[in-house]
């Protein structure tokens, strides 16, 4: 179970005009009582987990990033979570940072950045991402968000190859989104025009999930899982894809037949000529929405940390900034 702690750092959650009810403290130790009372309920590990800050964007040194993670590790230490996550992460450098501080705590450490092939935002390549987290002292290595299920298990086995041709060890995972990403560029499915309100269109069904649990696998990846997008059904499909390896089926899987069994039962028999694995693999889904573009044109405006249209405030964005940016986006489409 993890910690709903994603972006909970103080400089986040008083970015653009956010009003604080709560304290980042707070928050946090709210979160690591949360997940360890559900894990309880299964058995389950609990996970801290840490991502990216908007100091690290405005280009705030070292240690006044590291500060940032500092106060909500000091929460999961008090809490005792049982390891700990760096996610989200679009620059190394502050990755790496941010593992470092994790590993002081003596914890087992996982590192996920959200890059795809590309690298991330300077063009540091996936496998030279791994390698330096590595050598910072993660334990866990691997990419979330962004991008979809192939493209996160195409970067993944970039990383593992480039740790072990560097002689080093580690585990590798995967978080990816559930929307199909192939006109993406390296900043993933926030260029996209659809982000965030739109994109449902670009869901995977529950079989693609089951073909990206079994390509994870056959890649030596063991931290399965998904980020946005990602629903009950998907989590299902990949612990049922699972099921052998992990020695268990989850409960939500007496619910129903496997690969479409319970349409045997249907009415028509052109549907109850579906009630199979063969049939569902081969499906190519049609999209049911008429003139719409098969992808779309990117929105990146190729802007990375230090440019000032990334510089973060505490207070509100005033329409006298959003204006140029309106008018930006207009001048593009």
């Amino acid at each position: 179970m993890q910690t709903f702690t994603f972006y909970a750092s103080d400089d986040k959650l008083e970015n653009r005009g956010n009003k604080l009810t709560y304290t980042g403290q707070q928050i946090n130790e709210a979160a690591c009582d949360l997940a360890r009372e559900v894990a309880n309920q299964g058995d389950a590990l609990v996970a801290g987990g840490v991502s990216q800050t908007p100091s690290y964007l405005s280009c705030k040194s070292q240690d006044e990033v590291t500060k940032i993670f500092k106060k909500q590790l000091d929460v999961f230490v008090k809490k005792n979570v049982d390891f700990l996550i760096a996610e989200y992460f679009e620059h190394v450098e502050e990755a790496e940072w941010a593992v470092q501080a994790l590993k002081a705590t003596g914890k087992p450490v996982a590192a996920s950045m959200c890059i795809g092939p590309e690298g991330d935002m300077h063009g540091v390549t996936p496998g030279e991402c791994a390698v330096r987290l590595v050598r910072a002292g993660a334990d866990i290595v691997g990419v979330n968000c962004h991008f979809d299920p192939m493209t996160c298990v195409k970067t993944v086995a970039l990383m593992k190859a480039a740790v072990e041709k560097a002689g080093l060890k580690a585990h590798y995972m995967a978080q990816p989104l559930a929307y199909h990403t192939p006109d993406c560029s390296c900043q993933g499915f926030i260029d996209l025009p659809e982000f965030p309100f739109a994109l449902e269109p670009r869901i995977l069904t529950r079989w693609e999930m089951q073909q990206y649990a079994r390509e994870a696998y056959k890649a030596g990846i063991r931290f399965i899982g998904g980020c946005c997008g990602f629903e009950p059904y998907h989590i299902r499909a990949v612990a049922e894809e699972l099921a052998v390896e992990r020695g268990i089926l989850p409960d939500a899987s007496e619910k129903h037949g496997m690969w479409g069994a319970g349409l045997e039962m249907h009415t028509k028999p052109w549907v109850r000529a579906r009630a199979r694995r063969d049939y569902w693999e081969k499906l190519k889904p049609a999209s049911g929405r008429p003139l719409c573009p098969s992808m779309s044109t990117p929105d990146g405006w190729g802007v990375t940390k230090g440019h000032a249209e990334l510089m973060q405030q505490r207070e509100a964005t005033t329409p006298d900034q959003l204006r140029p940016l309106f008018q930006k986006a207009d001048a593009k489409n």
